[in-house]
């Protein structure tokens, strides 16, 4: 009776997270044509670079629960969800307008560095205002023909915490960790959208389970 298939886990050899304010086009899809080619993002999405190697991008999720109990029943006999969140954490090793922007909580599209000496300075303000950005990270898992992409955008995600930052000689670099919390957004209708493609994924839909043709009368 068992089916384990090892061609089916995947691992995220690499990737990178996106982001680009609000305002930004959202991605429709991640891949086209019959060769499955990974498509460029819309206008506007800023790759965080380098981040930390031990978290990479960490998605969260979770889920509240609410239960009705019943005279004569030992279990729940109905269960609500209440409340899912879904979150981003990653620590950028980069430090640039967009690490900082989501670090300290600034916009700095207005900033300009000094015409001379090329000094860039700002402000925290005292009562910082809520900003939304799109999230979109990418991982690739294998090569050539086996290539698979797998994808997530939030749509409307807003910073809602950030770690310490340690200034020191040992080996880790100056980083900035960012925790993202995803809302829902109107434009995209959810708040989590996901992707799955490229060449090898297109190879295993069949053993991963998904229909290959249309059904009938479909």
């Amino acid at each position: 009776m068992k089916k384990k298939q090892s061609d089916l886990i995947r691992k995220a050899l690499e990737g990178s997270i996106f982001i680009a304010d609000d305002t930004a086009d959202l991605p429709t899809a991640l891949t086209s044509g019959d060769a499955a080619n990974l498509l460029a993002l819309p206008p506007g999405y800023d790759d965080i670079g380098w981040v930390d190697k031990g978290d990479g991008a960490t998605w969260s999720r979770s889920v509240d629960t609410s239960d009705v109990n019943s005279w004569g029943a030992v279990e729940p006999t109905r269960t609500d969800i209440t409340s899912q969140t879904d979150g981003l954490k990653f620590t950028a090793q980069e430090t640039k307008r967009r690490t900082l922007e989501l670090y300290e909580g600034v916009n700095l599209a207005g900033v300009t560095p000094d015409a001379t000496s090329g000094e860039v300075h700002f402000d925290r303000p005292a009562r910082p205002a809520t900003r939304y950005f799109r999230a979109f990270g990418l991982f690739v898992d294998g090569v050539g023909p086996d290539t698979i992409y797998v994808a997530k955008l939030a749509p409307k995600a807003s910073v809602t915490d950030t770690g310490d930052q340690k200034w020191s000689d040992g080996d880790d670099p100056v980083g900035y960790e960012v925790t993202l919390t995803a809302k829902y957004d109107e434009e995209a209708g959810t708040a989590m959208r996901f992707f799955f493609g490229g060449p090898g994924w297109k190879a295993l839909l069949e053993e991963m389970g998904f229909a290959t043709t249309p059904p009938a009368g479909g």
